[in-house]
């Protein structure tokens, strides 16, 4: 799958096995993805779709997804892995945030609990967003948390059955989020911002899940 899709604030460009994420120029970017996590400046945020085959027993997986990021010439980006298919790509846009999502429920879980069962199916949610607002590091980081919370309430309403209840996420959730340095101190449910990162995510996730469930089903185990 090649070509570019319309994503509000992202240009997104499709050539399997990736997915590049062009945020419009150098951006703060704030994620716990395996490449590049923490708090750095990238121009793109990348995904990687990849299969069993990619990730044979005993990888170094985050090694691995260094050299593949690498050997395309975007070392200085940020990059998530999922083997959700990238056809399934989900956008959300609200106000001044732009989302894209692949969701992928192979490995769910609910919070607080673990299955010990082998994970099946695809199975992570990758969530990356754009905040065309100049936010402080406080606020990037409260942002980062409105976008799990949103996340987990579409997961919720979902209604994925697991062994130990109704599932909230992923094993191996990863949300990137990026912006410009700025003077905006507040990302909370009671600012604008935080209820336009919550509606963003919440859109591009509640589609992705529910077209998970329409394939798979809604219970594991």
């Amino acid at each position: 799958m090649d070509g570019q899709v319309g994503s509000g604030g992202f240009g997104v460009a499709l050539r399997a096995p990736w997915l590049i994420a062009d945020l419009g120029g150098l951006r703060r970017v704030l994620s716990f993805a395996p490449y590049r996590p923490g708090l750095t400046e990238a121009r793109h945020i990348l995904w990687r779709q990849v299969r069993d085959a990619d990730l044979r027993p005993g990888l170094d997986a985050a090694g691995w997804l260094a050299e593949e990021v690498q050997r395309i010439g975007h070392g200085q980006d940020v990059a998530m892995m999922t083997s959700r298919g990238l056809r399934h790509l989900q956008q959300g846009r609200c106000g001044p945030v732009s989302c894209l999502a692949t969701v992928g429920l192979g490995n769910a879980e609910r919070v607080g609990q673990r299955r010990f069962a082998g994970a099946s199916g695809y199975g992570t949610i990758n969530i990356a967003l754009l905040v065309d607002q100049g936010l402080t590091e406080p606020a990037m980081i409260e942002a980062l948390t409105i976008a799990a919370e949103a996340r987990t309430a579409a997961i919720l309403e979902a209604g994925l059955e697991l062994p130990t209840g109704r599932a909230t996420g992923t094993g191996t959730d990863c949300i990137a989020l990026a912006c410009d340095a700025g003077p905006v101190g507040f990302a909370g449910l009671h600012t604008d911002l935080g209820c336009a990162l919550g509606r963003a995510v919440h859109e591009a996730v509640r589609r992705g899940a529910e077209e998970w469930i329409a394939e798979y089903g809604n219970r594991i185990g």
